[in-house]
């Protein structure tokens, strides 16, 4: 009977799956650029309808502009009617010019080129649609059409760019700008909802931007900015509100709804749905704080982070060229044909070579499957079967790439997050202090020289503090070898503040392309020397105990090792307390787990070192395999 945690990290491994999975990154990409143009054509200011999806039309290139210029044509139908015709001929416009000069080095060595021609669009045709149409535009409107063109597009592509946290504040803004005029239901504004999430997980900036916005699109009389800006404020109170400060934008907009003598109740739902909603996702880039050569450093780190977040997408944009089955199938039958004694007086050789390359998909194809009768239809069978073996090597070889490819995608993801996190650490003044002292005892039942079973300690970056165990299948040298070799690796990576994650998942890329899956097994702790916590890293490795005053918990599940397979992994996580006085027992894979759970039970208040020998000794670890034994504790 399979358990809930089985069925939840299926759910990770597909999610990991889809992640390095180009298909899916394109599926995505597409969905999000339709639905941005669509969101993009609702925006309005005094009931005139702006030319926002123009802009986002007009910043991109290829496909994603079609598919922008798509759902933006139906928006501007679906929300104005008749008189969206305008914004259909703003995006034909912009898709012409999308896909013209989107991808030319003209656009790239002008930055202001596109916008220029964005800002031009709405400003002819809004003039040709007043001559023709006695369109009834006001003048400012109509300058307001064609500043926000070209001055939107810019911010869209700078945005798609590069990371600039001022500039994805001002999309931001306009987002909200255009979700304001979106309501599924009449109590459920979009705009309010991406409002409260901002709120909450924005930057100061963001959230005033956005209540700006809502202010510009009139849908309120209640002042928005005013509501946003306080649930900001709010956040910056020295005792974290935890849980209630998600409902903190619902309850200012309360205070200025009584305050300012308004009765409008009807965007609190959304608000507060998005507030909630909010907490849950990603904080937005924040400004750094660039002072001389550390500020210099930051933008040098930033513009790495960019070109190799680039090359990650530009790698998962390769599309992969299918294999010609057909032709396949007809170099099987110019082989069979020109060795044939009948082929001078065979009248189906040009039917032989056509027939489909669906031939090569029966595994056990036979002479009755043959859609032809030929002559010498062993010799054409056999020719078969050998093109079969040469599709199969040919799909075998395409797998192999993917995994090349989906590792080199995978490092190219984690260098760039890596070097992104290490320019927004190089703005922050002092690191956290640490509070606790590690002490970690190290048993085993063979001497260090022998033993296959590595474990490394050392501290990280800040306040972080690692114990490993690596476990080298087998024994004997070559056990001893595979368990030095990745500890020595992971210890340099987490050394220089690599994430433990991406760290681990590195050396399962490495395994996998090595073809040496299951050479050994990652049991990683990393103690946060601040607060006491610890998170545990299981690759293959035997659950870890907790041992307390209160008895004993085992931590984690045996698993699959690492290098089976770059995107398919079991990496198990589990978090654990260590504050006050708890004792983690991490044990080999030579120490069988209902005698270790056993004893850690009944070792309560046992030193450490008196609960490793009775492990040790009651384990019956004396056998073949190598068993270690390590005791983590902290102290103040």
């Amino acid at each position: 009977m399979l358990s809930i945690q089985t069925y939840v990290h299926r759910g990770r491994h597909l999610f990991r799956r889809w992640a390095v999975d180009p298909r899916v990154h394109t599926a995505v990409r597409a969905v999000a650029h339709f639905g941005a143009g669509f969101c993009l054509s609702a925006a309005s200011l005094g009931n005139y309808m702006l030319p926002l999806s123009l802009s986002l039309c007009c910043s991109c290139s290829g496909w994603p502009a079609f598919l922008t210029a798509l759902g933006g044509g139906l928006g501007y139908r679906l929300f104005w009617g008749a008189a969206g015709g305008q914004g259909i001929v703003w995006l034909l416009l912009g898709l012409c010019v999308a896909l013209t000069l989107g991808d030319a080095r003209i656009s790239r060595d002008t930055p202001l080129l596109l916008p220029s021609v964005a800002g031009l669009i709405p400003a002819a045709m809004g003039l040709a649609f007043q001559l023709l149409l006695e369109d009834t535009t006001p003048v400012p409107v109509y300058l307001l059409r064609v500043g926000l063109s070209a001055g939107s597009c810019w911010i869209f592509t700078q945005v798609i760019r590069g990371r600039n946290p001022v500039l994805e504040w001002l999309a931001w803004g306009l987002g909200v700008l255009a979700l304001a005029q979106i309501l599924p239901v009449p109590w459920l504004g979009l705009g309010y909802v991406a409002a409260g999430a901002l709120a909450v997980v924005g930057a100061f900036p963001a959230a005033a931007v956005a209540g700006l916005a809502l202010d510009l699109a009139q849908v309120t009389p209640v002042p928005m900015t005013a509501v946003l800006v306080l649930s900001y404020l709010v956040r910056l109170l020295p005792k974290p509100l935890g849980w209630a400060g998600r409902l903190v934008p619902a309850v200012m907009y309360i205070v200025i709804l009584f305050v300012g003598g308004y009765s409008d109740f009807m965007p609190l739902p959304a608000l507060l749905i998005g507030s909630i909603g909010g907490s849950f996702l990603p904080v937005p880039g924040k400004v750094a704080h660039r002072r001389g050569e550390t500020g210099a450093a930051q933008v040098r780190l930033e513009l790495a982070a960019g070109v190799l977040s680039q090359t990650q997408q530009l790698l998962l944009e390769v599309q992969e060229v299918p294999v010609d089955e057909d032709a396949l199938v007809t170099r099987a039958a110019e082989r069979a044909c020109s060795s044939c004694p009948c082929r001078k007086s065979c009248k189906d050789t040009r039917r032989i070579g056509q027939l489909p390359g669906l031939l090569l998909h029966k595994p056990l194809l036979n002479l009755d499957e043959l859609p032809i009768v030929c002559r010498k239809s062993g010799r054409f069978l056999a020719e078969l079967h050998r093109s079969q073996e040469q599709l199969r090597s040919i799909r075998a070889d395409r797998e192999r790439q993917r995994e090349y490819r989906a590792a080199v995608v995978q490092q190219y993801r984690f260098l760039s997050s890596f070097l992104q996190d290490l320019a927004d650490r190089l703005a922050r003044r002092g690191e956290p202090v640490a509070v606790y002292q590690p002490q970690v005892q190290v048993f085993g039942n063979r001497p260090e020289e022998d033993n296959g079973d590595r474990c490394l300690c050392f501290p990280g970056v800040g306040s972080r503090y690692y114990v490993l165990l690596c476990d080298g299948m087998g024994t004997g040298l070559g056990a001893v070898q595979e368990g030095r070799s990745a500890g020595v690796l992971l210890r340099r990576m987490l050394s220089a503040g690599y994430p433990a994650e991406h760290a681990l998942q590195s050396i399962n890329s490495l395994c996998a392309l090595r073809d040496r899956a299951g050479a050994m097994t990652l049991d990683l702790t990393e103690l946060q020397l601040d607060s006491g916590k610890a998170i545990l890293y299981k690759w293959g490795a035997a659950p870890s105990y907790l041992v307390s005053g209160l008895g004993a918990e085992k931590l984690g599940t045996a698993g699959p090792p690492p290098g089976l397979a770059v995107t398919d992994y079991r990496l198990i996580t589990e978090r654990a307390s260590l504050n006050r006085g708890q004792l983690l027992v991490m044990v080999s894979d030579g120490v069988p787990e209902r005698e270790a759970l056993r004893c850690c039970m009944e070792g309560t208040g046992r030193t450490p070192g008196e609960l490793a020998a009775a492990m040790l000794e009651n384990c019956h670890c004396s056998g073949e395999d190598d068993a270690t034994v390590v005791t983590v504790c902290l102290q103040t």
